[in-house]
Formats: C-alpha cells, structure tokens, sequence
C-alpha cells in the first residue's frame, strides 16, 4: 500500500519531531517536516502531498499566508491548521481559507490523528457514501444539513450550528453507534467532562424535535456512545 504523504509545517523543533515519529510510527504516514513557512511552500511545489498540516504562529511565513498560497494553487488538498491562539476571529479566518479542520494547542496527538484519519477517509472516497450526503430523511423528518433545518411538512425547526453538526453525525452513523468521544473531538474539540454535559444538553434539544414520530428514537449506548434509530 502506498503511504498517504502529509505536509507537516512546524517552527518547534521539538515539537515537530515528536509529530513526525509519531504520525510515522502510529498513522503509517510519510511525513515531510519544515521549519517554517517559505520552506513549506518550497517543498510543497517540489512533491506530491495527500494533506498539510500547518502551524499558524511561524516566522518569514506564517500559517495563513502559506494556507492562503497553497490554495492559490490547489483548492482539494486537505489542510489543518494548529496554533497556540483559541480566539474564534482565528479560527474564523482559517475555516475562511479553506481549512478541513483547526486545532489548538496543546493537543493530544492521538487526536490530531483521528483528525488526520476522518479527514483522508472523506476526501479519499473510501469512507461510506453517507459521508457525502448532507440531505437525510429521518422517518418522517427532512433533516437539511447545508440550511440547518429540520422539516416535517409545513413545520420547520432551524438549528443551531453544534446542533446541525451534531444530527449530521447521527445522520451519518444511522441505525449504527456513534461514539461519544468522536463527537466530542470533532465538534467540541476536547472530550472534557464539561464539553460532554454541553452535549448531552444539545442531544436532548435534537430528541425534543424529532419526537412527534414514534418510528425515530435517540438510544445511549452505555460506555459507547449514541444511536439514532429509524424503524
């Protein structure tokens, strides 16, 4: 099997090796490691990438520029920005770039390589085809991801965004386990006990607007995570 090639763009060294051994070792990636930003760009013309991985504070380039001219170029490549910063305006003008994911440091780099993995699986074609639907019919529901919405006939229930984000992923796993770390990871960003709380209150919001039909239920799976039933 040939290995998935990743752009790692990171000005700690430390830091840096630590990721590529890592990612190596555990993810089965080839990992191509830069210190900065001009010389990420500069490898990034020389060679084939599958994903980047890129660090936002970094002197002579930093992240969003070099995300910014990668772009220019190549609108497909996955790219994953990782910075120290938490302030949403950040993250705001990363997921404006064109950014598959964005963490913040300091990060768990099993994490990071859930990130990695989900990313490739959806952008690769061998994840299952509901990864790419975002129109689901959930018994009599018509769950519209794109608009946030929630339709049952003429009545419409608008989402919040960590709602939608949420009914996407049971969408995706329906009839089938969801598990409760994933979604804490991928929406919230940590598995913190907090963030589970946070959850499970905007899981009993989701239940409240799909309980007029009796043929769709959400069930917790002790120790594992959720389900989303339709019978």
């Amino acid at each position: 099997m040939i290995k998935k090639r990743i752009l790692l763009v990171e000005d700690d060294p430390n830091l840096g090796m630590v990721l590529q051994e890592y990612l190596q070792l555990k993810g089965g990636f080839d990992i191509v490691l830069c210190k900065d930003g001009e010389e990420g760009l500069k490898q990034f013309y020389r060679e084939h990438f599958d994903l980047c991985i890129f660090d936002v504070m970094m002197p002579k380039k930093d992240g969003f520029t070099l995300g910014r001219e990668i772009r220019g170029v190549n609108q497909d490549i996955p790219i994953i920005f990782a910075t120290a910063k938490s302030m949403m305006e950040d993250k705001t003008e990363g997921f404006n770039l064109g950014a598959d994911d964005y963490i913040t440091k300091p990060f768990r780099i099993e994490e990071l390589l859930l990130r990695i993995h989900s990313i490739l699986r959806r952008t690769s074609g061998t994840g299952d085809k509901k990864e790419d639907q975002s129109v689901f019919q959930v018994g009599r529901y018509l769950f519209d991801y794109p608009q946030q919405l929630i339709t049952d006939g003429e009545k419409t229930q608008r989402l919040s965004g960590k709602e939608a984000e949420l009914m996407l992923m049971l969408c995706q796993r329906q009839n089938d386990v969801l598990k409760r770390e994933e979604v804490l990871l991928k929406i919230w960003n940590d598995d913190t006990y907090f963030n589970g709380r946070s959850m499970d209150v905007y899981l009993t919001k989701i239940r409240k607007y799909l309980k007029d039909d009796p043929q769709v239920e959400i069930i917790n799976i002790h120790g594992k995570g959720y389900k989303l039933l339709v019978r």
